[in-house]
């Protein structure tokens, strides 16, 4: 029996955080970093994944629950696809990735999503693409206890790399957003990696089903942004939470809206409101990251956020193609930790 192949893009979200499992919209764009999985199926239950970036590899067994390893999300994946009918047993797993681990750009999504899909071909199974990435949540929500949204699958299990969708992720409704040629959404990485594991997220996510329980919703970005200011009697940090799931619902379709009449002044504001509700109401940013968006916007882009579930990672900036390497030199003149990982949208790449 001969490996399936399958390659999966990273993503960046241009507007529209922690709103996924909040009712909301997002704008996440497909990236041209990538990666790639081959599966090769066995016979028994055993499960070897090796992967580029690891030493050796992990022995695991399609029995055994997740552990806090770097192979939980193979071995999710794995259990998934078994119980989607996709495999009948373990498998040999080999990773090969350019998406940098702790960036905010769905490493981990793109890895169960790639591993699913290579089942899929192995397999000659027609389950959608959108089938796909809510199975690729299961992994993340029930065997690895992440409770994300579905954001990050649909991303990378639909879109192709530079293209953006437009997603409801209250109804997986979706449509394919052009990007500019004008200008680049530039991802820079700040030299800060963070992990969705270590509690933080997990407690922002139980803060917004508190918000939800307070004001009797289980959709805050739903919520009326007047409504919540004048609710009484509500705590301010939950108060703080379902403001930021409410205006950022809304700065996703201002955003959608600016990109269609090729509007980017608009976006980019949008993008600093974004960042700054991050910051202030939804509290995950820190200070180096703010300061790596403070100085893009000051050295030219009309735009820049953090990007990804918070507390370290990647930055997004909207910046004129015809700029876009002065720029780039100037801000990494300031942030020499940053890197730049990809750009979407601008003249196609030579």
């Amino acid at each position: 029996m001969q490996a399936a192949s399958m390659t999966v893009p990273g993503r960046v979200n241009l507007i529209g955080e922690h709103t996924d499992y909040n009712g909301g919209m997002v704008l996440p764009a497909a990236l041209s970093v990538a990666l790639t999985v081959n599966l090769l199926p066995r016979s028994d239950r055993r499960i070897s994944v090796s992967a580029r970036g690891y030493s050796g590899s992990a022995e695991r067994s399609l029995d055994e629950p997740a552990q806090g390893h770097w192979s939980d999300p193979s071995v999710g994946a794995l259990r998934e696809a078994v119980a989607l009918g996709l495999l009948q047993d373990g498998a040999d797993i080999v990773i090969r990735s350019d998406i940098p681990a702790g960036s905010g750009l769905s490493s981990s999504a793109a890895l169960i999503v790639a591993i699913l899909k290579a089942a899929r071909l192995q397999a000659g199974a027609d389950i959608g693409d959108l089938d796909i990435a809510l199975a690729a949540r299961r992994v993340e929500n029930d065997y690895i206890g992440l409770p994300c949204g579905i954001m990050d699958q649909v991303a990378v299990a639909v879109a192709q790399p530079g293209q953006a969708i437009a997603l409801d992720t209250a109804t997986l409704d979706y449509e394919l957003v052009e990007l500019p040629r004008s200008h680049a959404m530039v991802v820079l990485h700040s030299g800060h990696s963070r992990r969705l594991s270590d509690g933080r997220y997990r407690l922002r996510k139980e803060e917004c089903d508190a918000a939800g329980q307070a004001f009797a919703t289980d959709a805050l970005c739903l919520l009326d942004p007047v409504a919540i200011e004048n609710a009484p009697d509500i705590n301010p940090i939950l108060r703080r939470r379902a403001r930021h799931c409410s205006t950022e619902h809304r700065r996703v379709l201002a955003a959608r809206d600016a990109l269609a009449a090729n509007d980017l002044a608009t976006f980019g504001a949008l993008m600093n409101a974004s960042h700054a509700s991050m910051r202030d109401d939804f509290e995950v940013s820190i200070p180096q990251i703010d300061a790596l968006v403070a100085d893009a916007v000051e050295c030219g882009a009309l735009g820049a956020r953090l990007t990804g579930g918070g507390f370290g990672g990647c930055i997004v900036a909207c910046v004129e193609d015809t700029v876009r390497e002065q720029w780039l030199e100037r801000v990494m003149e300031l942030h020499p930790k940053a890197r730049l990982i990809d750009y979407v949208g601008g003249e196609p790449k030579g």
